[in-house]
């Protein structure tokens, strides 16, 4: 099969983040074509300008719409598109110069109908971006399950990096309305019409995380929302770890309790941890203050999600309240 591809690109209020991915975009080492669909969702900043300066260079269709999430967005994008195999990405992303490259190659080899990439840090990313990015990613830490290999069929790929076929777009109707959590849902309602997801360990893109410490609170905070949510709606897709958050924190207040009582021990377990944590993240972005900073997005993801999930549970699971009735910020 000839592949064609699309690029799906959603964007509110971002136009300098697209400049920069149209950007990297221009530097690709693709000697084929490829066509960028670009979804303004209801932005009070067009991003309108920025894209011309690149019509010259790229082959770009842009579109203004409503705001109505970037599910939506996306699907919208899908169904305007002229490619056959759609590549998603969010618009604080850059791409290598190797991406679609690598991305050809794997599928030409190894065809399937869904696909995630990894996620790194640039260069040129701040201390904070570096830091949150180890936390989101790291084996140390609950990002260690993310941009990992899986069996076939069971990765779920992030909306930030995630390829997609024109035949599984138009069988599973693509997105729904739930934000965060809307890929995962796919990815599960894909296994479900047989389809198969994967990993392509090569496809990494350089994601980069604008947020500071309390909008990633917030944003880890909705993720531990949504777990459950996708656990109700997709019957056996738990796991135990997604309780890992939550059960670090618990632990870590009884451990504080004990160490005011004059029990270290268990504190002192947890200061092991962080500082590992900050040793790895300083050794590896050679630099104390990543390291430091490190230590803080950690404790911020294990609080935020955890009691993100705690409350998802405690309130679809005891209280038997309907997730849109439950969290209606999470849905469009």
């Amino acid at each position: 099969m000839q592949i064609n591809y699309s690029f799906i690109i959603p964007v509110f209020n971002r136009p300098e983040e697209i400049g920069e991915l149209l950007q990297s975009m221009t530097e690709l080492q693709w000697e084929g074509t490829f066509e960028i669909v670009i979804i303004e969702d209801g932005s009070t900043l067009s991003s309108e300008k920025v894209i011309s300066k690149f019509k010259d260079r790229l082959q770009i269709s842009y579109y203004f719409k409503p705001n109505s999430g970037p599910g939506d967005s996306r699907n919208y994008g899908m169904r305007k598109a002229k490619g056959n195999y759609f590549l998603i990405l969010d618009s604080d992303v850059i791409l290598p110069p190797e991406y679609l490259n690598e991305v050809d190659s794997f599928l030409s080899a190894c065809f399937y109908d869904c696909f995630g990439g990894p996620d790194s840090a640039h260069h040129s990313f701040s201390n904070q971006q570096k830091a949150i990015n180890y936390a989101m990613t790291s084996l140390l830490t609950t990002g260690g399950i993310r941009g990992r290999k899986q069996a076939p069929g069971k990765f779920q790929p992030r909306s930030f990096n995630m390829g997609l076929s024109k035949k599984a777009f138009e069988v599973s109707g693509g997105f729904r309305n739930i934000n965060p959590g809307e890929d995962p849902d796919l990815s599960l309602r894909l296994l479900k019409l047989g389809f198969e997801t994967t990993l392509v360990p090569k496809a990494v893109v350089f994601h980069k995380r604008r947020i500071d410490w309390e909008k990633f609170y917030r944003q880890v905070h909705k993720f531990g929302l949504v777990r459950p949510i996708l656990n109700l709606w997709h019957p056996g897709s738990g796991k135990i770890t997604y309780w890992f958050p939550s059960l670090f924190m618990i632990g870590l207040l009884f451990a504080l309790v004990l160490f005011l009582l004059g029990i270290p021990v268990f504190f002192l377990c947890y200061l092991i941890y962080f500082i590992i944590v900050g040793l790895d993240a300083g050794i590896k972005n050679r630099s104390l203050n990543i390291g430091l900073a490190a230590i803080i997005a950690t404790f911020i993801q294990f609080l935020g999600y955890g009691s993100g999930f705690i409350k998802s549970v405690w309130k679809l699971k005891f209280l038997k309240i309907e997730p849109q009735t439950a969290f209606p910020k999470l849905f469009f």
